[in-house]
């Protein structure tokens, strides 16, 4: 992992330092992504499922926690790189409600499996030439 994902990977470890309703269960930096499982451990959190994220999310809400870590990543990094105000991140995410413990193990699977597809990766820069699709949850093909 280079600079910049031990940046994210700090960062997301700080998330449940800060946000006491909010615990981790599987979650992988990837070279140009990352995925997680949110677990939120108190039920008045004020999730809204609105995508893409408003001007500003509601608090507690898991828009409000990819904002909050997307920003203070954003900042670590260009600080590092010298380049202020420079994007990091795309503008939206991929969310999912795990509702059963089948679904669970799928996603909790599909993290842990996803380093293995890194040298498919059509964006990964040591793939001679190959193409690939990022495949994600249930064959759908995701811009994570």
């Amino acid at each position: 992992m280079n600079e910049y994902g031990k940046v994210a990977e700090r960062e997301w470890l700080k998330t449940t330092q800060i946000r006491t309703n909010v615990e981790f269960d599987e979650f992988i930096i990837m070279p140009n992504h990352m995925h997680s499982i949110i677990v939120i451990v108190k039920s008045n959190v004020g999730a809204t499922g609105r995508s893409p994220l408003p001007k500003r999310p509601t608090p507690k809400s898991i828009g409000a926690i990819v904002a909050g870590f997307k920003s203070a990543t954003t900042r670590r990094i260009n600080d590092l790189r010298g380049t202020p105000y420079a994007p990091v991140w795309q503008r939206n995410y991929y969310e999912h409600v795990i509702r059963n413990e089948d679904d669970l193990s799928e996603i909790r699977e599909y993290i842990v499996n996803n380093p293995l597809k890194w040298d498919l990766n059509s964006e990964n820069p040591n793939n001679s030439g190959r193409t690939a699709v990022r495949p994600c949850i249930r064959n759908r093909t995701c811009s994570c």
